[in-house]
């Protein structure tokens, strides 16, 4: 088989650059950066840079020394995702957002969660939490026949029980899928109803408007198709939920000041929602990670890992024993795949013996998705646009020869 995609001059990609800038490349074929990405070279300076800074001065001295690059970083996110600065507050990973985000709704026995039926393991888990802790109930829009949410369905469940919050995961972990969250947004603005998207896997691969979106939060984090570090992440919160003086439940001395013996201040913008200790080397290198994609342009790459998505999809569905889950209109940067009578974790240490990275998942993972589909678990492969048609090539023999017992 030979995989053919457009010369990548179609995409406005310096192919050749980018992948000198990730040092990574010249020693694997890294196919898991639904995981987490290839840092850039700029993005590891940003690290070192400042460890270095920390080492020589202190870490609470680094931290004044570089007050107006850490305050720029807000300005970076903010650019990416089309909020302002003061509604951005930095965590470090997407769960801890979102847990922030679920920690400052005020719910009560039998308020309703709706969510849907492919977000993000940990995200079911917080509200399963939620409903054993407080009595809250969870709701599961349908999917529509060809997958995804059934957005008219959505809006009947927000009309019919007025949800305390509605939860919508924009790219399963477990699929290409991309769920609508704009008609999903505009119904929960005509409804008053607070909405939370995560936004995990898609920031960095595909554009993201905050104000088209329509969200009150959106949680996100650094490692994945952004290409930051481990250990960052970030919450968008709206105005209005600034102005109902919602806050997270366990607020620190960061989010707010204790302006009395028995009383206390939230900040007024999003930082309410953060901590006070965090590794600023890595919000540094986030905000570096933000103008590095920027630069490139998120539709360029976007385009680019659709074309790469398309070309997985069809070159394994040509080889015997593969199944490729999913619809073929799902060209989101996750392409995920059964291969018979193979354990996905042993296809794993497989591959990586040959320097190639994947990742695997099981039903736990994606329950209602992969209970549907009737699998036990699945090989991920998510392709990034500094991945090569040649390291594609090499992905598709290592698995045509596990498939076939050759390997």
């Amino acid at each position: 088989m030979t995989a053919q995609t457009p010369p990548d001059k179609d995409w406005h990609i310096d192919l050749q650059r980018l992948r000198a800038e990730t040092p990574g490349c010249s020693s694997r074929v890294h196919l898991n950066n639904a995981g987490a990405s290839l840092m850039s070279s700029p993005v590891m300076g940003a690290i070192t840079t400042h460890l270095e800074l920390e080492a020589e001065l202190g870490g609470y001295e680094a931290q004044d020394a570089k007050s107006e690059e850490i305050a720029a970083a807000y300005q970076s996110i903010a650019r990416l995702i089309g909020g302002s600065a003061r509604n951005i507050a930095f965590t470090e990973n997407a769960t801890a957002s979102f847990a922030q985000a679920l920690s400052a709704v005020p719910f009560n026995r039998d308020d309703v969660i709706l969510t849907t039926r492919n977000d993000y393991a940990s995200n079911q888990i917080q509200f399963l939490s939620l409903q054993a802790r407080l009595g809250v109930r969870v709701m599961h829009a349908p999917d529509k026949a060809q997958g995804g949410v059934d957005t008219s369905k959505m809006i009947d469940l927000i009309e019919q029980h007025r949800p305390k919050i509605v939860c919508v995961t924009h790219v399963p972990t477990n699929s290409g899928l991309i769920q609508d969250i704009q008609t999903v947004g505009a119904a929960c603005r005509s409804a008053g109803v607070i909405y939370l998207v995560d936004a995990c896997q898609s920031l960095g691969q595909m554009p993201l408007d905050v104000r088209d979106i329509g969200c009150d939060f959106l949680s996100a984090t650094a490692r994945k198709f952004l290409r930051g570090p481990r250990g960052c992440g970030f919450l968008y919160v709206s105005e209005r939920i600034l102005q109902q003086g919602l806050e997270p439940l366990f607020i620190d001395m960061h989010g707010a000041s204790w302006t009395g013996e028995n009383s206390y201040q939230a900040i007024d913008s999003a930082k309410r929602f953060e901590n006070w200790e965090f590794a600023w080397s890595l919000v540094l290198a986030t905000a570096v990670a933000a103008e590095y994609a920027t630069s490139i342009g998120i539709g360029a790459i976007q385009a680019r890992v659709a074309s790469l998505v398309s070309l997985l999809r069809r070159e394994l569905s040509e080889i015997d024993g593969v199944d490729v889950l999913g619809n073929d209109d799902e060209l989101g940067g996750i392409v995920t795949i059964t291969v018979q009578d193979c354990d996905p974790t042993k296809i794993v240490t497989r591959l990586r013996s040959q320097n190639i990275n994947v990742s695997a998942q099981g039903r736990e993972h994606a329950v209602f998705d992969y209970d549907k589909k009737k699998v036990a678990g699945a090989l991920r492969i998510s392709p990034h646009y500094y991945n090569t048609n040649a390291e594609i090539e090499s992905l598709l023999r290592a698995i045509g020869s596990i498939s076939t017992g050759a390997d």
